[in-house]
């Protein structure tokens, strides 16, 4: 059970501060709920019967922080080649709260952004993700909201220069310098 003041998450919507406990009287039906309020001045109600079920949770610590840093800062773990796949993986990801499972959707989403581009469900995936993770981090690191963005795309853009931009600026030199219509002498041609 929850307290007034607590910072907790809400599972695919981020974290947020309980601002109330009420009593609603909703289809006739009496329950307590949790009133969160989330970042943008939203407000959420959660049924404090169902709040484990759906998985609510305590917002990480100062620590945990630091090791969702680490995460963003790894290369990008395998992900299904198949869109549908990919998508139900990093959905299914998403829907755990799991901030370690967030952070991982979050950096391969970015890393596959940067390389390939995204689909819209794609991109739109990854906006919702990092708004759940850097909602998180706010509160656990008492920062604000820009701070954090920063941070988290600066470790992100980190990890890709470290781990990917070699393979890109080969390929693309290699694209760039070596014909691939040839006229039978390996690719190359003659200026004659």
């Amino acid at each position: 059970m929850f307290n007034v003041g607590d910072k907790i998450v809400y599972p695919m919507h981020g974290a947020g501060t309980i601002d109330s406990i009420e009593e609603k009287d909703i289809l006739g039906e009496k329950q307590s709920y949790y009133i969160l309020k989330m970042p943008g001045e939203v407000k959420v109600m959660v049924p404090i019967a169902k709040a484990e079920q759906v998985g609510v949770r305590s917002i990480i610590d100062k620590s945990s922080a630091d090791k969702v840093f680490k995460v963003l800062e790894q290369d990008e773990t395998e992900m299904n080649k198949n869109w549908n796949k990919r998508y139900r993986d990093n959905m299914d990801k998403l829907k755990s709260g799991d901030i370690y499972e967030i952070a991982d959707v979050v950096r391969n989403l970015s890393f596959k952004q940067k390389e390939k581009g995204l689909s819209t469900g794609e991109k739109k995936m990854l906006n919702n993700a990092k708004q759940i993770l850097v909602s998180e981090l706010v509160l656990a690191e008492h920062s604000n909201k820009d701070e954090i963005e920063e941070i988290v795309e600066n470790k992100i853009n980190n990890s890709f220069i470290m781990f990917k931009s070699g393979d890109t600026v080969k390929e693309s030199v290699v694209n760039k310098f070596i014909p691939f219509e040839g006229n039978g002498t390996n690719g190359a041609t003659e200026n004659t």
